[in-house]
C-alpha cells in the first residue's frame, strides 16, 4: 500500500522512502556479500586440511609384491565407524575404480566418485581437485582427491579424503543470520537517523508554511521569522509581494470609491431635478436614475468584494452579526400588516469566522434574512456552521409561501422579483449570489422544513 500511493506522497516522503529503500537492498547485500566471503574462507581452510591428509596418503603408500599398502596414519577419527573423516585408495583399471585401501570409519559404506569428477581427475593428473560429495548416513561431504602413478605400480591410483562439510554450513548459516540481523539494526538506525535529520533540517521549511497558511487565514499580515540564511531572501520576497497586493488592492479601493463618488453625484442632481418637474419625461428620468443608481450600487459593491477576495488578513466573526441582524430585523418587521412580527431564532458557534470584511457578511446575511423576513409568517430560523476544512454554510429557512422549485434559478437573476406587490427591487438575492461567487461560495434555494423558502450560502471560513 505505502509503494501504491508513493506518486501522492510529499517530496519528503519520497526521499525518506527512498533512502529507506536503498539502504536495505545495500545492507542486505552487504550482509549476502560478507556471508558468502566467510563460507569461502572457512572452505578454503577446510580445503588445506584435507589436501594435507590426500598429500599424506599419496606420500606414505608403498607397493610391496605388486601390492599396494596405505600409510599408517594416527588421524584417530578414521578409525571410528561414521565419525565425519573418511579417506579411500582406488586403483583405476580399464576406466573404472576399485578400492584398494580405505579408512576404518567407512565401515560398510564407500566414497563413490561420479564420472565428471573422474574425468577431472584424469585430464588432471598430479593436482588435486576438490568436490562437493555425499557420504555415509548420506551427509555431504567436501572431498580432495588427487591421480597419480606409483614405482612398480601398473595402474594410476587415486587417493581421495573426505569430511562432514556440516559444521562449515551451520557456522556460515549462523554468521549470516547474526551479519543480516546486525545490519538490520544498523539499517534501522541509519533510517532513524535520516528521518531526524530531514525533519529538523525542514523544520523552517514547515514553519514557512504555517506562518504562510496563518497569512491566508487572517492571523497574521506577514512571515515573522526568523528563518535560516538560505530562506531569509525567500521570506523577504513573500513579504515584498503580500504587501505590493496589499498596495494594488487598496489602489483599487481607492478607484473604486473616487467611480462611486463621480457617479453618484450626477445621478443624485438628475433624481432631484428629475422629482421638481412634473411630466412623464421626468417621471422616466426618475425612475431610469434610480434603477441606474441600484446598478451602480450593485457593481461597485461586487467589485470591492472581488478586490477584498484577493487578500487574505480578514477575519468576521460570525455570531455578533447574526445577534445584530435579528434584533434590527425584528425591530423591522415588528410592524408587519398580519400584526404579529417576526420571530428570529439563531444559532452560531462562538469562534465561527468569515474569512472577508465585515460589511460583505453583513451585507450577504442581510439580504438573505431581510428577504426571509419579508415573505414569512412569523418565524425565521438561522444557522451558521463550520462546513468541512476552510469552508462555512450560512442556513436561513423562513414559514413563508416558499419559491417553486422551477423558479428558483430565476429568484437569483438581476432584477428578478417573485411578486410585484411586494416592496423591493428584486436585487437582493441576486447580490448575494454574485457578493458570495465573488468570495468563492455560493448560494443554493431548497424547500424548507418550516414550510418556506431555505436559503443555503456557503462561504469561505477563516480557521484557526
Amino acid at each position: 500500500m505505502m509503494l501504491l500511493d508513493f506518486r501522492k506522497r510529499s517530496l519528503v516522503r519520497r526521499l525518506v522512502l527512498l533512502a529507506a529503500i536503498w539502504t536495505l537492498i545495500v545492507l542486505l547485500a552487504a550482509g549476502a556479500f560478507l556471508t558468502a566471503q566467510f563460507r569461502d574462507a572457512a572452505i578454503r581452510r577446510f580445503d588445506q586440511s584435507l589436501a594435507v591428509l590426500t598429500d599424506d596418503l599419496y606420500a606414505g603408500s608403498a607397493v610391496e609384491d605388486g601390492v599396494l599398502k596405505a600409510p599408517f596414519l594416527t588421524d584417530i577419527r578414521a578409525t571410528r565407524a561414521y565419525s565425519g573423516r573418511y579417506w579411500t585408495i582406488f586403483a583405476q583399471k580399464n576406466g573404472a575404480l576399485k578400492a584398494v585401501e580405505r579408512s576404518r570409519s567407512l565401515f560398510d559404506s564407500d566414497l563413490m566418485l561420479s564420472t565428471a569428477q573422474v574425468d577431472r581427475l584424469t585430464a588432471d593428473p598430479g593436482k588435486t581437485q576438490f568436490f562437493d560429495m555425499h557420504g555415509p548416513q548420506d551427509k555431504p561431504l567436501r572431498a580432495a582427491a588427487i591421480l597419480a602413478r606409483l614405482p612398480n605400480y601398473p595402474d594410476p591410483v587415486v587417493f581421495i579424503a573426505a569430511e562432514d562439510r556440516s559444521p562449515i554450513d551451520d557456522d556460515a548459516d549462523r554468521f549470516g543470520r547474526i551479519t543480516i540481523f546486525a545490519l538490520l539494526l544498523l539499517g534501522a538506525g541509519l533510517i532513524l537517523a535520516i528521518v531526524v535529520q530531514v525533519r529538523f533540517g525542514l523544520q523552517p521549511i514547515f514553519r514557512l508554511r504555517r506562518e504562510i497558511a496563518d497569512v491566508r487565514r487572517g492571523k497574521a499580515e506577514r512571515l515573522a521569522g526568523p528563518y535560516p540564511v538560505e530562506l531569509e531572501p525567500l521570506a523577504g520576497e513573500l513579504n515584498g509581494l503580500l504587501a505590493h497586493n496589499q498596495e494594488v488592492v487598496e489602489r483599487q479601493r481607492t478607484h473604486v470609491g473616487n467611480l462611486a463618488h463621480a457617479l453618484k453625484t450626477p445621478l443624485s442632481v438628475m433624481l432631484t431635478e428629475a422629482s421638481q418637474q412634473g411630466g412623464s419625461l421626468a417621471e422616466v428620468v426618475e425612475r431610469q436614475a434610480q434603477t441606474m443608481r441600484e446598478q451602480v450600487d450593485h457593481h461597485l459593491r461586487r467589485a470591492r468584494a472581488a478586490a477584498r477576495s484577493q487578500t487574505s488578513g480578514e477575519r468576521t466573526p460570525v455570531e455578533p452579526i447574526l445577534d445584530e441582524l435579528a434584533v434590527t430585523l425584528e425591530r423591522i418587521f415588528q410592524d408587519k400588516s398580519d400584526g404579529r412580527g417576526v420571530e428570529i431564532d439563531w444559532r452560531c458557534p462562538e469562534d465561527l469566522c468569515f474569512q472577508g470584511e465585515r460589511q460583505d457578511f453583513m451585507e450577504l446575511a442581510g439580504n438573505v434574512m431581510e428577504n426571509a423576513g419579508k415573505w414569512s409568517k412569523g418565524k425565521i430560523r438561522a444557522e451558521a456552521k463550520p462546513d468541512g476544512e476552510g469552508k462555512m454554510l450560512l442556513i436561513v429557512d423562513d414559514d413563508g409561501p416558499g419559491i417553486p422549485s422551477e423558479q428558483r434559478a430565476d429568484a437569483l437573476k438581476r432584477g428578478q422579483r417573485m411578486d410585484e406587490h411586494t416592496p423591493g427591487t428584486g436585487l437582493g438575492l441576486s447580490i448575494v449570489d454574485e457578493l458570495a461567487r465573488a468570495y468563492g461560495g455560493s448560494v443554493r434555494l431548497d424547500d424548507s422544513p418550516l414550510g418556506g423558502l431555505r436559503v443555503v450560502l456557503s462561504l469561505p471560513r477563516a480557521e484557526g
